[in-house]
């Protein structure tokens, strides 16, 4: 069975959940909502269809996961322009590792930065059609 994505939920650890919170609402101007479980605090991501779509959230379960910058990298959807995004990274607290970079013509834009807890992050944006 091929499947529709390759992902279909993702988790972003922190260390300290509430700024982390704030960093990902800033640069991409989004509200996260919570979702709490007994032993791990979650702010997921919005999402249009769960059952559709690729979602995530950031986590906060210390014992469990710890912030990193060379584990697996995951690329956060930044439609329509991943210099959007970028242009607010280092206000918010992070900092940019990769700047905006054409992979091709046909697949779009990336960029990598270190959000506020230490994790390296991507970001991806398609061009438009």
């Amino acid at each position: 069975m091929i499947q529709q994505h390759a992902i279909s939920w993702f988790e972003i650890p922190t260390t300290d959940l509430g700024r982390a919170q704030k960093f990902y609402e800033t640069i991409f101007g989004i509200k996260l909502e919570a979702m709490d479980m007994p032993n791990i605090q979650m702010r997921m991501f919005p999402i249009q269809d769960m059952m559709s779509g690729v979602a995530g959230a950031l986590t906060f379960a210390p014992d469990f996961y710890q912030p990193q910058t060379n584990g697996t990298l995951v690329y956060l959807n930044a439609n329509p322009d991943v210099q959007l995004v970028l242009d607010r990274i280092e206000a918010a607290g992070g900092s940019i590792v990769v700047p905006k970079t054409e992979i091709s013509p046909e697949i779009g834009h990336m960029a990598v930065f270190i959000d506020t807890e230490g994790n390296r992050v991507a970001l991806h944006s398609i061009p438009p059609q």
